[in-house]
């Protein structure tokens, strides 16, 4: 297995024990099985000290979390016991969840069957073409669809359990798992895994790697024009302009405005900022440009976006509840 994919959520549920702990209230017993028990081998050479899986009855079990693998296709095949496992069994837990290509062992269960799920994004056409039956969403870094909730790639696994714990635990304690463990910032379920800047970074090498941190340093100027950008560069705009857009495939307009959009995306999440408020921090200028750019990326308003992203916040857990 991937260390992180587990060691992720592990840390996060270790955390959030910690702060409910400090409140009087209970946390969760984390528990790491396999079929044997004993040490598992991961990807990066380091051996996990496992329990054995038949000594857990899944009547007593929460929150089942599944880590993806290398070569999980043909993992899955190895695996047929722990398939049939989680097949037989998982229903019995409140709600299944998996890391990256875990979500290849819940669909191999047929745990995934008519659901909308995420994986790691390159492996995308690989759970779709084997599992037809399972919706694959090729944006959201994690999905909950009923009791069964799959996320992206590796450190998307934390994003997944800060939600889960936002659902048991309430917002006020996810944010405060987030602050201790220096999380940049608590990313909603439909943000894509790949970030506008880290496309941009894979496209450009360092070229304008400093120019990108100074356009998210000042979204707030609405003056991000090709001269203004072109004069950081020391470059003549139309020299920029053909540049930028060979290196990363966007025009510095359309860049900007990515940019923006994303920053708006994180403000309407994480802040109770009212939408014309967020417009002018991101440069938009004002509410109707920003509309303007929410439906020609997103197909949404930024209210809807934002209402669609709304949960209420459940009460804290009372001492009954089921760790």
């Amino acid at each position: 297995m991937c260390m992180l994919d587990i060691a992720g959520p592990q840390t996060v549920f270790w955390c959030a024990s910690k702060v409910m702990e400090e409140r009087g209230l209970p946390g969760y017993a984390r528990h790491l099985v396999s079929l044997d028990g004993g040490l598992v081998q991961t990807l990066e050479g380091v051996a996990m000290q496992t329990e054995r899986l038949a000594d857990f009855d899944p009547c007593e079990v929460d929150t089942l979390v599944v880590p993806g693998a290398p070569d999980i296709v043909d993992a899955v095949r190895r695996e047929a016991t722990l398939v049939a496992w989680l097949r037989a069994r998982a229903f019995e837990a409140r709600r299944v969840s998996s890391v990256c290509t875990g979500a290849f062992v819940l669909a191999a269960a047929g745990l995934l069957d008519g659901k909308r799920a995420a994986t790691h994004w390159m492996t995308y056409d690989l759970l779709r073409d084997n599992y037809p039956r399972v919706e694959v969403d090729r944006e959201a870094i994690f999905v909950q669809h009923g009791d069964t909730w799959t996320s992206g790639g590796v450190t998307a696994g934390i994003d997944l359990a800060l939600a889960m714990v936002e659902a048991d635990c309430g917002r006020e304690v996810a944010l405060a798992v987030a602050r201790e463990l220096v999380v940049f910032v608590k990313r909603p379920s439909g943000q894509p895994q790949l970030s506008w800047m880290l496309q941009a970074q894979a496209g450009d090498g360092p070229l304008f790697d400093e120019l990108h941190m100074w356009i998210l340093a000042n979204l707030e100027r609405t003056d991000l024009s090709v001269e203004v950008l072109a004069a950081r560069m020391r470059m003549s705009p139309r020299n920029f302009s053909r540049v930028y857009k060979d290196k990363t495939g966007q025009t510095p307009a359309r860049a900007v405005e990515r940019f923006r959009l994303e920053a708006a995306c994180r403000l309407l999440q994480d802040s109770a900022r009212h939408v014309d408020q967020v417009a002018l921090l991101c440069g938009f200028g004002d509410e109707g440009r920003m509309r303007k750019s929410f439906q020609r990326h997103l197909h949404t308003s930024p209210t809807a976006y934002r209402h669609r992203l709304d949960t209420v916040t459940p009460p804290a857990p009372s001492a009954s509840h089921r760790p």
